[in-house]
């Protein structure tokens, strides 16, 4: 999605820990275990802080659920249904000219289908990486990008990151 190019780094361990947390919570669950990203930049902090301000109670019909722990680098809906991680390290992915993507509302997202049969999705060309996690059962509607690009628009300016 971006012709910028840095060292890849390691992300094994930040993408099993989402994975480990995003499996503890069943959908509809008033409460989802997210691990926040490791320690994103003050700058990145402060923009995602900025987004879990004005994220929507309701995403594709799913009411906002409540972080263990609590976090301005995550949210979530109908328990771990839909998870956001705001302030990942660039993933390696980004680099890939062939990856998929879409764009929605003028925000990039980079499209990933995990074994699991959920989506991924992450946010490119803006100062801050924001994932979006989907559950299996709720893979089929991509509608969520919808209310989710407007927040990101409003409150994490375009350009690349630095971390």
């Amino acid at each position: 999605m971006s012709s910028h190019h840095r060292p890849l780094r390691l992300l094994a361990l930040p993408v099993l820990s989402a994975v480990a947390a995003l499996a503890g919570c069943a959908p509809g669950a008033s409460e989802a275990r997210v691990t926040p990203p490791p320690g994103p930049p003050a700058d990145v902090a402060g923009l995602c802080a900025a987004l879990h301000e004005v994220l929507p109670e309701k995403v594709s019909g799913l009411d906002r659920s409540r972080t263990e722990p609590q976090s301005d680098l995550t949210a979530a809906w109908g328990g771990s249904a839909i998870v956001l991680r705001c302030g990942i390290p660039k993933p390696a992915k980004m680099a890939d000219p062939k990856a998929d993507g879409v764009e929605v509302n003028g925000v990039g997202w980079l499209v990933e289908r995990p074994a699991d049969g959920g989506l991924k999705f992450t946010t490119g060309s803006r100062l801050a990486y924001t994932e979006v996690w989907i559950d299996k059962e709720h893979a089929t509607d991509a509608g969520m990008l919808v209310d989710l690009s407007a927040a990101v628009a409003k409150t994490v300016p375009v350009g690349i990151s630095s971390y």
